[in-house]
């Protein structure tokens, strides 16, 4: 059983995608708020320099929240704390070096560009809150997630998005 089926924990629902084929998209319900932390901290076992994953959905959705698991998971050093207002944030001391960024005040590709992103992209794990159809073109492949908040709720759910690469193989791996 997956670390993440149980009490507490979120349950996993596939998009079977073409028969036989690995699901192109997995839903992911998280029951409670602290279960979007849990989620990015599962989702670290699967992690690799070079990986680029794009976090999307309204505020309140968990993005920092699923990227402070992702570290804790990575086993960054000092707290992972929205980069808002300095848009990026590197962590290193962990088994990869983490690389967040916020891209909601960025509006152009040539901005994204300026962040000169691509050279930490390759030796890190790289997240970007609100950078969807942005930034995508820094590796070979990304993996998308969408979250969203049930209104007056804490629950959450979060749909992955395998863009590339071996991303839907690693997920399956982690019986999600």
């Amino acid at each position: 059983m997956s670390p993440l089926h149980g009490p507490g924990h979120p349950v996993r629902a596939a998009d079977p995608g073409v028969p036989g084929a690995a699901p192109r998209r997995h839903r992911v319900t998280l029951p409670e708020a602290s279960d979007t932390f849990a989620f990015g901290r599962n989702l670290s076992l699967v992690l690799r320099p070079g990986d680029l994953i794009v976090l999307a959905g309204p505020l309140g959705a968990g993005k920092t929240a699923l990227t402070q698991g992702i570290g804790a998971g990575l086993e960054v050093s000092g707290s992972v704390v929205s980069p808002t207002f300095v848009i990026s944030r590197v962590h290193v001391g962990g088994r990869i070096p983490l690389v967040h960024v916020d891209a909601y005040r960025l509006g152009s590709l040539a901005e994204v560009d300026d962040l000169d992103l691509d050279v930490d992209v390759a030796d890190s794990v790289t997240v970007i809150e609100w950078g969807h159809g942005l930034v995508e073109q820094l590796g070979e492949s990304s993996l998308l997630i969408e979250l969203a908040r049930a209104d007056d709720s804490e629950v959450r759910s979060a749909e992955l998005i395998p863009q590339g690469g071996d991303w839907a193989q690693r997920i399956s791996s982690l019986g999600w």
